[in-house]
């Protein structure tokens, strides 16, 4: 079992930054990929970005260039550093976190607001 603990959403600004964090803890295989996920109002949940254990980062087209995701290992930790935020980006925002092993099991985390005023 993985349990996943968010923090960092808030109200902010359309320009402004916000900082998420989710810290892992549990049985963390070391081959993993933690991530964000997001879901907006009526909007379906979509990939924001992810990272995986090896050094590998994936982004949404939407987010490129204004969000960066970073882990730190000894920690199990990632965080998503949210920039130039736009009120677009106004959602629920999910941490995941996925085993590099089988059964390839996925935990969540409890879901973190961010919302973006114009």
């Amino acid at each position: 079992q993985v349990q996943l603990v968010e923090s960092g959403g808030g109200l902010v600004q359309a320009g402004g930054s916000l900082r998420l964090s989710c810290a892992a803890s549990g049985i963390i295989t070391s081959l993993n990929t933690m991530g964000w996920y997001r879901q907006g109002p009526g909007s379906q949940r979509e990939l924001v970005a992810r990272s995986v254990s090896v050094g590998t980062t994936l982004y949404a087209d939407s987010v490129k260039g204004r969000f960066t995701i970073s882990r730190d290992g000894a920690k199990n930790t990632v965080y998503l550093q949210m920039n130039s935020l736009k009120p677009e980006d106004t959602a629920v925002y999910y941490c995941y976190f996925t085993s590099g092993v089988r059964p390839f099991q996925n935990y969540w985390g409890q879901g973190t607001q961010v919302t973006v005023s114009s």
